[in-house]
């Protein structure tokens, strides 16, 4: 009986999480529809004009951070080019894992896709060219040129906006943290510029954005349902949400 009791307690346990980690599958309507993603990028002016000086200073300054970056900068922006939420596990600590945390990991993978859809629209609409210091886009020195990354265009910036985005919902779920996840989300978009693959005005471009796709995520009662019960389960692992 007893070990009756403890598979079914276990297959309930499975069930729980399997529900958690299914939310917005197939067929659950979107937090944000295509509509508002695509009003939402009126919070972004007009990059630079192409060749303008101020267009030649942008780029100037990727050409140094990239041509004086250090080792460690330019690891961690080769270990960030694939990043979800839990890239937040370097000050988060370990514990911030998908596989512990599924309600989380369900809620945030809806977010980062929602706002991938986002940044994709407005990047084919601005159209703007990344850089390519010491043209590295054609040399391809690091060896890494699989990760496509001059591929698609440059602003706003995905990493950067990401990390807002994530930083900000992140901080709501746990206030406690969020001056040091903002500061991660900005550092994140930094390391970007320092990976030759974007400009600062790219980087801050994305967190504008990043802030205006939170605030709207923020503002819907379905988010905030999903984001109370990542809370919830974020207390429960050890995390503490409160100040």
């Amino acid at each position: 009986m007893t070990h009756a009791w403890t598979f079914l307690r276990h297959a309930l346990c499975t069930l729980l999480l399997m529900a958690a980690a299914a939310a917005h599958a197939d067929g659950a309507p979107p937090y944000l529809d295509s509509a508002q993603l695509h009003q939402l990028q009126a919070v972004l002016a007009p990059p630079s004009v192409p060749g303008s000086p101020e267009d030649r200073a942008d780029r100037g300054v990727t050409d140094r951070a990239y041509a004086h970056r250090n080792k460690k900068d330019n690891a961690l922006a080769h270990a960030e080019e694939e990043f979800d939420v839990f890239a937040f596990s370097r000050v988060l600590g370990p514990g911030f894992d998908a596989k512990r945390l599924p309600r989380t990991a369900a809620v945030f993978t809806e977010v980062q896709k929602e706002t991938a859809k986002a940044v994709s629209e407005a990047k084919k609409h601005w159209q703007r060219t990344r850089p390519c210091p010491l043209d590295s886009c054609r040399k391809d020195p690091e060896g890494d040129e699989k990760d496509l990354k001059k591929k698609s265009y440059g602003y706003p910036s995905g990493h950067s906006t990401r990390a807002t985005v994530f930083a900000v919902l992140l901080g709501k779920a746990l206030p406690a943290r969020a001056d040091t996840l903002a500061g991660y989300a900005r550092d994140v978009g930094w390391r970007r510029v320092v990976r030759g693959v974007h400009t600062p005005q790219d980087i801050y471009a994305g967190r504008v954005f990043g802030q205006a796709l939170a605030a709207a995520f923020l503002a819907n009662p379905s988010l905030q349902h999903d984001l109370d019960e990542a809370a919830k389960e974020l207390a429960q692992a050890g995390f503490n949400p409160a100040p």
